[in-house]
């Protein structure tokens, strides 16, 4: 029996050792040095100062900016979670009309042709973790009215800066392009300060 518990003992130490001190630590050091952005939060610097991920979505309500999609979460990444509302319930249908009428009270106002119907899903509805960093293409060429507008920019030149801030395809095969939010709004700054 005594041999048996020191067995055990001396097996717990050496788990907790190898498996709770050792390989966190192992795998911490390759993180560090083969994946240092990834395993530092992919985080998005400007002038020297960290402003945000380009994995997490953040709030952005200003006119001369793109808008993120909504957060059931309220953009907070420590908390993140999704609706439970089922689609076909009413809650779920009150959220979302009322979700269009802002964006339609926000973007109608500088392309006037935009209609519900158009609206993108993504403008309207939260994603499954509540802070996705993108949006679609086609939200960002509705918001790219009021952004052309409201910055004095030609709307030709946002096109250009949305292109160049979509990400496609992972692997070219999954999932679908979007556009990275903070990424496109740094952009902006940028081409504005010129």
């Amino acid at each position: 029996m005594k041999k048996d518990l020191t067995a055990t003992v001396v097996g717990l130490i050496v788990l907790t050792l190898v498996l709770g001190l050792l390989y966190p630590l192992v795998v911490t050091g390759v993180s560090q040095v083969a994946f240092n952005d990834a395993a530092n939060g992919s985080q998005v610097k400007r002038d020297g100062r960290v402003v945000g991920s380009r994995l997490l979505g953040q709030s952005f309500n200003r006119p001369q900016y793109f808008h993120s999609r909504p957060s059931q979460s309220d953009y907070n990444p420590s908390a993140t979670f999704f609706s439970n509302a089922g689609p076909n319930g009413a809650d779920t249908r009150d959220t979302i009309a009322k979700a269009a009428k802002r964006y339609l009270k926000t973007e109608g106002g500088y392309d006037r042709t935009l209609t519900r119907a158009q609206i993108p899903p993504d403008a309207v509805q939260t994603s499954a973790s509540g802070v996705d960093p993108q949006i679609t293409p086609a939200n960002a060429r509705i918001q790219a009215h009021r952004v052309a507008a409201v910055r004095g920019l030609a709307i030709d030149r946002v096109d250009q800066l949305i292109d160049q801030n979509t990400d496609d395809r992972s692997l070219g095969l999954f999932g679908e392009p979007g556009v990275n939010v903070l990424q496109l709004n740094l952009a902006l700054d940028k081409e504005t300060a010129r």
